[in-house]
């Protein structure tokens, strides 16, 4: 199986605090990959650096989109890094409040649009043309996330899970070969978050792409991965499958601590 995104010793100082030391993580075509690790372990940290909100202290992450050569991302800007194929959400929802649930999507298009400004403001044919298919591909994404009946609201006026779920399909309309997920069933109730592990599945299938997620819902994180790497005090402590990680005694020791 393919290869699409390669950690190699990644590691983040701020000062003196080592926050991430020599994290060496891959993720394969179409696969879904959970990291966890007690509040603090330096998981965050690690979806800023592989998306160019830091950049490494040292290190390297290597991302293959498909049919194309392998890339560096260091250095790289997250503009950059989202049009090479990466794209996230965050711990803390960043929708545009004030503007619409449709609006949110679209913005998530510009980075797959030719149009220069001469173009928007004279209203080219090119633009319209454009205008017309990016409006058409976020209602298709708005109606797979069963939210096109809100799609000319404004987008602080969502429940508090379809906003989670509107942040999803933003990124998605980047058209990302790889998906990262930032806690997305933080503040979800047990319904809202058997939805979400049965959406995720269907994003995989659907859109044939790859998606890592940080989540603290272990029995999430268990029904929906295909591996798990763990992380504790920055260091990674353990990969595998589910059953591997459950049966972790380095990882049990670091949720639950040793006597």
């Amino acid at each position: 199986m393919k290869t699409v995104l390669e950690t190699k010793d990644l590691c983040k100082n701020f000062g003196g605090l080592k926050a991430m030391d020599s994290i060496n993580l891959d993720i394969k075509d179409q696969e879904i990959v959970a990291l966890i690790g007690p509040n603090g372990a330096g998981k965050t940290t690690f979806f800023n650096c592989i998306t160019g909100m830091h950049q490494p202290s040292s290190g390297d992450v290597f991302a293959i989109p498909p049919q194309l050569n392998q890339v560096s991302l260091k250095g790289k800007k997250p503009n950059r890094v989202t049009e090479i194929g990466l794209a996230r959400t965050f711990q803390n929802i960043r929708l545009f409040g004030k503007m619409t649930v449709l609006q949110n999507v679209m913005v998530g298009r510009h980075c797959r649009t030719k149009n220069n400004f001469l173009e928007a403001v004279i209203r080219s044919s090119r633009f319209k043309r454009e205008e017309r298919e990016t409006v058409k591909f976020s209602q298709d994404l708005l109606e797979t996330f069963g939210l096109l009946e809100f799609a000319h609201n404004l987008a602080e006026n969502l429940p508090y899970a379809a906003q989670r779920r509107l942040e999803i399909a933003r990124a998605l309309a980047t058209e990302p070969f790889l998906l990262l997920l930032d806690e997305p069933a933080a503040g979800m109730n047990p319904q809202e978050t058997q939805e979400l592990d049965q959406l995720i599945l269907q994003i995989r299938e659907e859109k044939n792409i790859s998606i890592l997620l940080i989540e603290h819902d272990m029995k999430l994180v268990m029904r929906i991965s295909d591996r798990i790497f763990v992380m504790n005090q920055g260091k990674q402590i353990a990969q595998g499958s589910p059953g591997e990680i459950q049966n972790n005694k380095a990882v049990i020791q670091a949720y639950l601590g040793e006597e």
